[in-house]
């Protein structure tokens, strides 16, 4: 059975397979295989660790787990754009074990962020996903998010890519 808590730092070497293997999967064929080559789980273990030794409560992270076995995480807080109200929070991230997506543990992941933005008084959540990530904007779209009409550019690997915003109340 899977549930959602809390993360903790013994959760920080599954968070980082999870995260890195999922922009693996997630973003082939949109982002330059070089730059997605070259992502590390150790590397991004090491970061995660500094981030969550330093954390102030900001970031919330949420990890999805089954048994012994984390199977997905989400990390959310208030939104970092210029355009925001004290209202506003933000889906930073969302990633499930590659092999384990379409079986319900993103919703899961998605309404408890959605719940506890909602108990920090954020009524709006925000989130950024590349525009051309095609099965990532289903799934928000599923999950009652729009496009809000907003977008930016962000560089990888020396190739610029597009995202898009959405967004949605949080009840």
């Amino acid at each position: 059975m899977t549930f959602v808590r809390p993360m903790t730092e013994a959760d920080i070497d599954a968070v980082a397979a999870i995260r890195v293997r999922g922009w693996q999967a997630a973003y082939a064929g949109i982002v330059p295989p070089a730059y997605l080559d070259a992502m590390s789980v150790e590397e991004d273990a090491a970061r995660r660790r500094d981030f969550f030794a330093g954390s102030t409560g900001r970031v919330e992270n949420l990890v999805t787990v089954d048994g012994d076995s984390i199977t997905g995480w989400a990390a959310h807080g208030p939104y970092r754009g210029d355009d925001t109200t004290p209202a506003d929070g933000e889906l930073y991230a969302i990633y499930v074990r590659p092999g384990l997506i379409g079986t319900g543990i993103g919703r899961t992941l998605t309404d408890a962020a959605l719940a506890a933005s909602a108990a920090r008084g954020f009524t709006r959540m925000r989130l950024w996903v590349l525009a051309d990530n095609a099965r990532a904007r289903r799934f928000y779209e599923k999950a009652g998010f729009t496009p809000d009409g907003a977008s930016q550019e962000e560089e990888y690997d020396g190739t610029l890519l597009t995202e898009v915003r959405y967004a949605r109340d949080t009840r």
